[in-house]
């Protein structure tokens, strides 16, 4: 209800959550300290006043989530991951309470609102009725379109990758660096399974492979690879396929760099994190020996840092490569290098000190 009249909009779910409960009409009277009351009390809040105001409001909003008392110290490293998964998903509900109008057409009908229509047109598609999101969100889309424009300067390829909003960037390179310097098998057929951005698929075709074979479920990261793959220009040699992990066929290189936790995903992009019950790893590794060639290789790119985090059993990935009828024929190992594996107040500091992230070598057991 507003100014005594009962209004509906669009809910964008896919991209905002599940809908709100309760709306409250705020401006720019509202103080951040009502706002995060309102926030904690589980009210959204749709902004009617100017959009640059909203932008410190969420800011202010944030300093206050992030200033909550510390939770009772962790006594295992899983412990202090569910901690910090817990107080992501709370950070994450509280700052998506402030919510923006779009009318028709995407248009912010606010004071000095940015003009946002293309940004967010190629996440959201076309939409001819007023819809509602959260500013949260929107900042999202906004700054994934930069980084798209931008891009992420790959080494091994010598150019930038751009990624779509709601695909996973490639900003740790150690993984991309051990597909690039491990010795090929085979260079006639390669199989990437879960390609992504591409990245690794566009690696392969640059190291010689003749032919790549790439697969995902998710329609969002096959455009984002189709597009980097023309870009690099790679169609020719790389060629993409909407497949649950494997297609069809056999061939001497099959690689895979899963999620790495076992844990479930809360949204789009933390699926390429996020692998409930090991279900990609499994399924990898028990299908890798029907979709070899004799003599051929599985790379499996994992770190370990579930097993540091008490997720996943060190003997987990030994029982699952022997039960797929496979064998270790060697692996290449690095250490991380992002920011968080040297910052000593993130709350996984320990195990992301001591994570290795491992190109595993299968093979087939026995003809």
């Amino acid at each position: 209800m507003e100014n005594g009249e009962s209004r509906t909009a669009l809910w964008l779910g896919e991209h905002a959550g599940n809908p709100p409960r309760r709306i409250v009409v705020v401006d720019d009277t509202l103080t951040a300290d009502a706002a995060f009351q309102l926030a904690n009390q589980g009210a959204h809040m749709l902004w009617r006043g100017d959009f640059h105001n909203a932008r410190q409001l969420l800011d202010a909003l944030a300093r206050r989530v992030d200033k909550k008392k510390r939770s009772k110290a962790a006594v295992t490293p899983q412990q202090a991951f569910n901690q910090h998964r817990l107080a992501q998903s709370r950070r994450a509900r509280l700052l998506g309470s402030l919510l923006l109008p779009l009318d028709e057409g995407l248009r912010i009908p606010l004071r000095r609102a940015p003009d946002v229509q293309a940004a967010c047109g190629a996440v959201l598609g076309r939409i001819d009725e007023a819809a509602l999101l959260p500013l949260r969100v929107l900042q999202g889309i906004l700054g994934a379109a930069e980084w798209q424009r931008k891009g992420v300067i790959i080494p091994a390829l010598q150019q930038s990758i751009h990624v779509h909003y709601g695909v996973f960037s490639p900003i740790r390179g150690e993984y991309i660096d051990l597909v690039a310097n491990a010795p090929l098998p085979d260079t006639r057929l390669a199989f990437d399974i879960g390609t992504g951005s591409g990245v690794l698929a566009a690696v392969l075709a640059h190291r010689g492979v003749e032919r790549v074979v790439a697969t995902d479920v998710d329609e969002r990261a096959l455009a984002c690879a189709r597009d980097n793959i023309e870009r690099l220009g790679l169609a020719d040699r790389v060629v993409l396929e909407h497949a649950d992990l494997f297609p069809e066929g056999r061939c001497g290189l099959i690689v895979c760099n899963p999620p790495w936790l076992p844990a479930r995903p809360t949204s789009s992009i933390e699926t390429a994190i996020y692998d409930p019950d090991n279900r990609m790893l499994a399924g990898f590794l028990g299908g890798l020996g029907q979709h070899l060639l004799p003599g051929g290789e599985g790379w499996l790119i994992l770190s370990d840092l579930a097993e540091h985090l008490g997720l996943r059993s060190r003997d987990f990935l030994p029982q699952a490569i022997e039960a797929g009828g496979l064998k270790v024929l060697g692996r290449l190992d690095a250490r991380p290098k992002h920011p968080k594996a040297l910052d000593p107040s993130d709350p996984l500091h320990e195990a992301r000190g001591a994570e290795v992230t491992t190109l595993w070598r299968l093979g087939r057991r026995g003809p």
